[in-house]
C-alpha cells in the first residue's frame, strides 16, 4: 500500500469554485426569499417553497442512494465496490445536511399553514372534499411532521452508524475470526437501513412530501418511480467523482472494470426508470378516469409539455443509445457526459413533479431554480471535498478489499 494516494488533498480550484457556487445560490435565495418568498401573492409564494422543496428532497434522496448503495452491497457480499467505497461513504454525509434543510423547508410550509401549496392544510377544504376528508388520517400536520422527523433522522442515525463501522478498516489488519465479526455486524447494520430504507423512499416519503401536492390524485407507482429516479442519479454523483478521484491520481485500484459495472447500473436503472415512466403514464392514459388524469392533462397537453417529453429524451434515449454498449462505460468522458445529462434529466423531472402541480397554468423555470440549484451543488463539492480528505481513501482493512482489486466484468 505504500504506493497508493491514501489522503485526498482539496484542490485549490476545487474549493473555489463550490465557494462561488454557494455564494451564487445564497445571492439567489436571498432574492427569491424577499422578492418571491415574502410576497403577498400566493403564486410567488408556491414558486419559491415548490423550488426549495424539490431541490432539497431531491439532493436528499439522491445523497442518502449512496448509502443504500452500500447497503445492497454488504447484504450481497459483495466486494468489488471496496476501491471507491470512501467516495459512496462521503457523498452520504450530505444527509444530515441536505436533511436538515428539507426539514426546514418542510416543516414550514406545514406549520406557517401554506394551504396553496398543500390543500389538505385547509381544514375547510377538507370538511367539504369526500376525498380529502378520507385521507385526514395521514394527510394532516401532526402525522407529516412525525414521520418527516423519523423518516430524516433515522436515515442520518442509520447511515451513520454504517459509515462508523466503516472506520474500522483504517485502524488495524483483521484476522479470521476479526473479519467474521465485521461482516455480521455490516450485515446487521446494513439490513436495518435496507428496512428503514424501504419503508420511507418505498412509500411514505414521496407519498407525504410530494403526491400530496396533488391530493386528490395517488398512484401505486409512485414512490418507486422516485426511487428508481434518486438511485439512477445517486449512481451517477458517485460515477462522477470516481472519474474526477481518478483523474486526479487518486483510486489507483479502482480501474475501468469498476466503472464499467457503475455504467450498468446507470443503464439498468435509467431502463427501470422508464418502465414505470411508461407503466405509470399508460395505464392512466388507457383508463381515461378523470380523477386519474387530472395529474397528466396539463403536464402532456399543457405548459409542460416540452418538459414532460424532454426527460423522456435525457432519461431514456440518451442512456439505451449511449450506454447500451461495453466501450462508452469505460470511457471517462463519456461516463462524465452521461452521468451530469441524467443528474440534470432527474432533477428536470422532480422539477414538474413538485412545480408541475404548484403553477400549472404556466412554466416557471428560471433563474431561482439554477440559483438554487447551484447552491446544492456548492454545498455538495465543498463538503463531500472535505469528507474524502478526512479519512484514507483506501478501505485497506477491509477483508473483501482483495476481491475488488481483481475484480473483471
Amino acid at each position: 500500500m505504500a504506493s497508493i494516494r491514501e489522503q485526498f488533498e482539496i484542490p485549490g480550484k476545487m474549493k473555489t469554485w463550490s465557494l462561488a457556487l454557494i455564494g451564487v445560490g445564497l445571492v439567489a435565495l436571498i432574492i427569491g426569499l424577499v422578492t418571491k418568498g415574502f410576497s403577498a401573492d400566493e403564486q410567488e409564494q408556491a414558486h419559491f417553497w415548490g423550488t426549495l422543496m424539490y431541490n432539497t428532497i431531491f439532493w436528499t434522496m439522491v445523497c442518502n442512494a449512496a448509502m443504500f448503495f452500500i447497503c445492497i452491497i454488504t447484504l450481497a457480499m459483495g466486494g468489488w465496490e471496496q476501491s471507491f467505497r470512501r467516495v459512496s461513504e462521503a457523498i452520504s454525509t450530505m444527509v444530515p445536511i441536505f436533511g436538515s434543510i428539507t426539514f426546514v423547508v418542510l416543516i414550514y410550509v406545514v406549520v406557517s399553514d401554506k394551504h396553496f401549496i398543500y390543500h389538505w392544510l385547509d381544514k375547510d377544504k377538507v370538511a367539504l372534499d369526500p376525498i380529502l376528508k378520507g385521507k385526514a388520517g395521514f394527510l394532516n400536520p401532526t402525522f407529516f411532521i412525525i414521520w418527516t422527523t423519523l423518516i430524516l433522522g433515522l436515515w442520518t442515525l442509520l447511515g451513520w452508524r454504517m459509515r462508523q463501522i466503516g472506520r474500522e478498516t483504517d485502524e488495524a489488519p483483521m484476522n479470521h475470526l476479526a473479519g467474521q465479526s465485521f461482516i455480521w455486524r455490516s450485515t446487521v447494520r446494513a439490513a436495518m437501513f435496507i428496512v428503514w430504507f424501504a419503508l420511507t423512499v418505498g412509500s411514505t416519503a414521496p407519498w407525504l412530501w410530494m403526491m400530496s401536492l396533488d391530493a386528490h390524485w395517488y398512484s401505486t407507482m409512485y414512490s418507486w418511480y422516485t426511487f428508481a429516479s434518486t438511485f439512477v442519479s445517486g449512481i451517477s454523483l458517485i460515477a462522477l467523482w470516481v472519474i474526477y478521484l481518478k483523474n486526479k491520481g487518486y483510486l489507483e485500484l479502482t480501474n475501468q472494470e469498476h466503472l464499467q459495472d457503475l455504467g450498468k447500473f446507470m443503464f439498468a436503472f435509467s431502463i427501470f426508470w422508464t418502465y414505470l415512466w411508461f407503466s405509470q403514464f399508460m395505464l392512466i392514459w388507457y383508463a381515461n378516469i378523470p380523477e386519474e388524469t387530472v395529474y397528466f392533462k396539463h403536464r402532456v397537453q399543457g405548459p409542460y409539455k416540452g418538459i414532460f417529453f424532454f426527460n423522456l429524451i435525457i432519461n431514456f434515449v440518451c442512456p439505451i443509445l449511449i450506454l447500451m454498449k461495453r466501450a462508452p462505460k469505460r470511457n471517462y468522458t463519456l461516463m462524465t457526459f452521461m452521468a451530469v445529462l441524467i443528474l440534470f434529466g432527474h432533477w428536470m423531472d422532480f422539477y414538474q413533479m413538485v412545480m408541475g402541480s404548484l403553477s400549472k397554468d404556466h412554466v416557471t423555470l428560471g433563474w431561482l431554480d439554477f440559483g438554487i440549484l447551484s447552491f446544492f451543488v456548492g454545498m455538495m463539492i465543498f463538503f463531500v471535498g472535505r469528507s474524502l480528505a478526512s479519512k484514507p481513501l483506501i478501505t485497506k482493512y477491509h477483508p473483501f478489499l482483495k476481491e475488488s482489486i481483481i475484480h473483471q466484468v
